[in-house]
């Protein structure tokens, strides 16, 4: 059976992204746009035999169209569209015996068009006509084309930063120059009407000024007050902050500033040791923001990515719809880069470190910190990615127990709170490593736990951090 659904549900339901169903009346033609739009979107079914209106008019009449409808994946698209096809017994609106004929078309690779050079995809219940850009975005997202390769208009060896490709170069155990390195690997100069052009990839790694060619080449790191976001007189941005640079810089100080907003809790663990967790797994934050930048679609130049961070949640949106074969369904078993070069570079840093494996990976670490499951969805040509932290789980779960003595926020535990506030009164000189060795934890931790009274107001520093000492205001 290609279909689990009964005939009374292809006749009622609403038409949608994976189903249709036409007349048998219908050209070959004309049914190749179904077929087109299925194929390069997501695939889908289609019931022939089958009114707009869901009356069924059966295909018995028409022995001759049906074979012209089962070629028509032959005849009117190219390449190919190769189908399954059933013909399943039904009733039809008179009364009388008749059948239905279901095509399943897969999913493709390939970009599909018809004899008029015409593509479409699946909107909905649609099969939207695409212009130009929207067909070179698609070929993009299938990897026929990657758009890292394409030429950046009036760019050229002048706009490399050769001293970052030098030590580039360096890394990887290139012993030519800088020079012959964009000039002879992976077509970083490419050739357009007898000039010589750079690739975007070799802008966006290598470039002086990257964002002067792809202006929109950002992230942006918005903070809001709260576990939703608010506009007009109830807006709750408290931090808004933009990052620029080569690639690798961009990485770099995302993550640098991201970790600097991550909030930590210090509590007493049932060995007596004091611990510190972060409210979110570190490789999970990470790799959000590290796919977004190596997967982002940098052909798409009216937004950047941006991450939200909420009291309760981090989400991620980046450029572009997920590519090649990746869906929603299969990401963490289907791998596809939709920018290799860039991908390569930063696994070449180590940021990019587990080819196909890091989603999978998040998804398991996740779960190991009783933290709610990664979320993925897709809207307007944005994917968008989400992690929630234990406040989520607090929130909306009641019956989930909180790990005994944790404190939340700029909370500490009471017991490391008392210990240390009563070595401090006896030894206020005393050294962040002494700390440590007596209250047996980590010098982290006590350092953010000495952040937390100073913010609280119970100690301060007097004569400064090398020659000074603590003081107690309140216990």
């Amino acid at each position: 059976m290609l279909t689990d659904m009964t005939i009374e549900e292809m006749c009622s339901t609403t038409e949608r992204q994976q189903f249709d169903r036409k007349s048998a009346k219908i050209d070959a033609a004309a049914l190749a746009i179904p077929l087109i739009a299925f194929a390069n979107s997501d695939g889908g079914l289609l019931a022939i035999g089958i009114e707009d209106n869901g009356e069924i008019t059966g295909i018995d009449d028409f022995p001759q169209k049906i074979n012209e409808l089962l070629r028509a994946g032959y005849d009117f698209c190219q390449p190919s569209i190769f189908i399954e096809k059933e013909i399943i017994d039904c009733t039809d609106r008179n009364g009388n015996p008749n059948h239905i004929l279901l095509i399943k078309v897969p999913q493709s690779s390939d970009v599909h068009v018809n004899n008029r050079d015409e593509s479409y995809i699946r909107v909905g219940d649609k099969s939207k006509k695409l212009n130009f850009e929207e067909r070179m975005e698609l070929m993009y997202s299938k990897g026929i084309r990657f758009y890292e390769d394409e030429p950046v208009y009036k760019s050229s060896l002048e706009d490399i930063d050769l001293d970052f490709v030098a030590e580039y170069c360096k890394k990887i155990g290139y012993k030519k120059s800088p020079k012959n390195y964009i000039e002879q690997n992976k077509d970083y100069v490419v050739k357009v009407a007898g000039r010589k052009e750079l690739s975007g990839a070799a802008v966006l790694m290598f470039g002086k000024e990257p964002q002067r060619f792809f202006p929109r080449s950002r992230v942006r790191f918005i903070r809001y007050e709260g576990t939703e976001a608010k506009v007009g007189t109830q807006m709750n941005v408290i931090k808004d902050v933009v990052f620029e640079g080569r690639i690798l810089e961009l990485t770099e100080k995302t993550i640098e500033y991201v970790k600097t907003q991550i909030k930590e809790h210090t509590y007493l663990g049932k060995d007596g040791r004091f611990v510190t967790e972060s409210e979110y797994p570190e490789f999970a934050w990470k790799e959000l923001i590290v796919n977004a930048i190596t997967h982002r679609d940098y052909s798409i130049k009216g937004t950047d990515i941006q991450i939200k961070m909420f009291d309760d949640h981090i989400t991620v949106e980046s450029p572009g719809t997920l590519p090649g074969t990746v869906r929603l369904n299969n990401m963490r078993e289907i791998h596809y880069s939709r920018n290799p070069k860039i991908a390569m570079f930063l696994h070449e840093y180590e940021y990019v470190r587990e080819f196909g494996e890091g989603i999978d990976r998040m998804y398991r670490e996740m779960e190991e910190a009783g933290l709610p499951e990664p979320e993925y969805k897709t809207v307007s040509f944005m994917v968008q990615a989400t992690i929630k932290n234990k406040m989520y789980r607090a929130e909306h779960n009641s019956n989930v127990p909180k790990p005994q003595n944790e404190a939340l926020d700029d909370a500490l535990d009471d017991a490391l709170e008392s210990r240390l506030l009563n070595i401090l009164e006896s030894n206020p000189s005393i050294k962040q490593t002494e700390l440590a060795k007596q209250l047996n934890t980590s010098r982290a931790t006590i350092q953010r736990a000495i952040e937390i009274l100073v913010k609280q107001g119970n100690i301060i520093r007097i004569n400064g951090k090398r020659f000074g000492y603590w003081k107690i205001i309140k216990t």
